[in-house]
Order: structure tokens, then C-alpha cells, then sequence
């Protein structure tokens, strides 16, 4: 049932959703260590197959993989690829506080689309100016702390496009006739495409198999099984239910969370700038969801 405006599950998925990606681009990090980026995104997609037909038929929700959206489906799914061929390469190239407050900046991207092309998603005065409160205090937090790790004009690209390609997933999501389908029907046909592609492509950008540890592949298959199989449906199903800006805009949260796993694990100070942003991205988030 949609729903037009926030309450206390969505509010506890939505959170818990960041969290788990904020941890997600650090393992991405460490696994590229050992695999090849655009591989390990194509292993994980072909991996999450698996995981989620069998959510599918443990839910009795197989019959919505429907051959009649096998268009759509396309669509998605070759999206869907591209969003994370960038992704993966761009925390291969450049510092994962740089790619994440690219990559996130996704909102914008999608509610400058469901402002055009949704109904009931225009973008007001008032949620304009906290979605720009948001990005804000994002770009504030990464960006005054220095982070580690090199940066690359490559990288910060790949992550625009991995943006793009995220909101392209998002509002396909809606606008397609895969709305029907449900959220898990949608990230089967996601991974399904997008696995096949990944790993054919993968050649084409290096060695599959660089320094490889045993941990490596085992996050490989949390990544197959929790985060695209857990994460991603309970993303999409939020974006089902709830407002597509206002899901958006709480993707803010991630590189906060982020910064805020780096102090606790790798003892990095909490800086008077961490603390102005997060104020900023609370400050925008209330108005984004303000009757």
C-alpha cells in the first residue's frame, strides 16, 4: 500500500538500509584488494541470482517474474550493470570519502526526474532547499576531513555515472511497468542481466584475480546474499511504498555513518565539521518530510 508520507518502519528500515551501505563501500574497498572491481561486481550479481530466487520462491512471489517484462527487465538490469561497473571502479581509483559523496548525491538526480516524469513527486520551495541542505552537509563531512587514500578525476567521473545509473534504477523502478512486479521481482531481473554483462566485460579491464585472500571471497558472498539480496530489496520495497524523494534523501546518512564507523574501528577523530554537516543533514531531512 503506497504511503504519502514517512512513518516509524519506514523511518527504521530506512536507517538501518544506510548503515548497511556505509559498511558495504568499506568491504567494496577491501575486496577490490583481491579482485578485479568489475569482476567482483559481476560475481556478486551472478552469486545474487541464487539468493534471490530462492527469497522468491520461499515468499510464493515467483510468478511475478513475468516474461511479459522481459523489456523493462533489460532496461533495468543493463542499468543496473553500469551503476556498479562505475561504482566498483571508482572506489578502485579514487578515496572512498570522495566516491561516496559523489555516488550520493543520487537524490538529486532522481528527484530532478520524478519532478518531470512522477506523479505527486514535484519538487517544492521547501523540500528543494532540504534536499540542498542535505547534499551540503554530506559534502562538508567527507570533504573537510581529508580522507585518506588517493583521489582521481576517473574515479570522481565514474562515480557521477555511478550516480546517474542509481537514480536510472530507482526511476525505472517506478515508471516501468515493473512497479507491478514488487521490489524482489524487480532485483531478480536486475541481477540476472546484470551479472552476464559484468563478467563478460570484466576482461576488458585486467587481471580477474589480483592479491586474493580467503576473507576476500567470503565477502563476496555476504555482499551476493546480504547486501544485494537483503539491502536492495528492502530499498526497493521502501521506494514501493513511500515518497521516491523523500526515500532518496536519507542516502545522505550513508557517508556519515561511514565517517562515523571510521572513529569507533579506526580511531579517526570526530571534527567540528562532522558535526555542523550532520546538523545540516538532519536540518534537511525534517524539511524534506515537513507536512
Amino acid at each position: 500500500m503506497r504511503k504519502e508520507r514517512l512513518d516509524r518502519v519506514g523511518l527504521a528500515a530506512l536507517i538501518a538500509v544506510t548503515l548497511l551501505l556505509a559498511v558495504n563501500q568499506i568491504v567494496v574497498k577491501e575486496v577490490n584488494r583481491g579482485l578485479q572491481p568489475v569482476f567482483f561486481a559481476g560475481a556478486r550479481s551472478a552469486l545474487a541470482v541464487a539468493f534471490v530466487f530462492a527469497w522468491l520462491q520461499y515468499r510464493g512471489l515467483w510468478h511475478r517474474v513475468r516474461w511479459a517484462d522481459l523489456g523493462p527487465g533489460l532496461a533495468i538490469g543493463a542499468v543496473f550493470a553500469a551503476e556498479f561497473l562505475c561504482l566498483f571502479m571508482a572506489l578502485d581509483l579514487t578515496a572512498v570519502g570522495r566516491a561516496s559523496v559523489i555516488f550520493y548525491s543520487m537524490p538529486l538526480w532522481l528527484a530532478v526526474a520524478a519532478h518531470f516524469w512522477l506523479p505527486n513527486e514535484r519538487i517544492t520551495p521547501k523540500r528543494g532547499f532540504g534536499l540542498g541542505l542535505a547534499f551540503i552537509g554530506t559534502a562538508w563531512a567527507i570533504l573537510s576531513k581529508s580522507p585518506s587514500g588517493h583521489a582521481s578525476v576517473a574515479g570522481d567521473i565514474l562515480a557521477l555515472v555511478g550516480a546517474w545509473g542509481w537514480a536510472g534504477t530507482a526511476f525505472l523502478a517506478r515508471k516501468t511497468r515493473l512497479r507491478e512486479a514488487g521490489p524482489e521481482a524487480q532485483l531478480f531481473w536486475m541481477v540476472l542481466i546484470s551479472g552476464p554483462i559484468l563478467l563478460a566485460a570484466s576482461p576488458l579491464f585486467g587481471p580477474l584475480i589480483r592479491d586474493v585472500q580467503a576473507m576476500h571471497w567470503v565477502w563476496l558472498v555476504l555482499q551476493a546474499g546480504v547486501v544485494v539480496a537483503g539491502v536492495f530489496i528492502t530499498w526497493l520495497w521502501l521506494l514501493s511504498v513511500y515518497p521516491t524523494s523523500t526515500v532518496a534523501s536519507f542516502s545522505f546518512l550513508t557517508p556519515l555513518f561511514a565517517i562515523i564507523l571510521g572513529y569507533f574501528i579506526f580511531d579517526e577523530a570526530l571534527s567540528f565539521g562532522l558535526m555542523m554537516a550532520a546538523g545540516f543533514v538532519a536540518a534537511g531531512i525534517i524539511l524534506i518530510n515537513r507536512r
